[in-house]
């Protein structure tokens, strides 16, 4: 997988809502309702990065779920992260 330009990133952040770019990684969280839907979020995520392939890191905090998408193997940002990215957003 191909990293992105650093005009692309810039263009797909200001396209990706709720996300934030750290360095060569995005970054969003998710606050929920309380640890249940927290967990449930998660689950869902986890079920669109196995369709796909691409797995984020997760950390969940009782109601808060953090996510970070970067393309390990390629060594930053591709459109990989990015379209997860939307889907991800979809579900909120």
């Amino acid at each position: 997988m191909e990293l992105l330009s650093e005009e692309a990133v810039a263009r797909e952040i200001a396209e990706a809502p709720g996300w934030n770019r750290e360095g060569n990684e995005i970054v969003t969280t998710a606050e929920l309702k309380d640890f249940r839907a927290a967990m449930l979020f998660a689950a869902a995520v986890g079920h669109l990065a196995e369709q796909v392939n691409h797995h984020p890191d997760m950390t969940i905090q009782w109601n808060r779920v953090t996510l970070t998408l970067s393309t390990h193997s390629a060594g930053g940002l591709t459109s990989a992260d990015f379209a997860l990215a939307r889907r991800i957003t979809a579900l909120r």
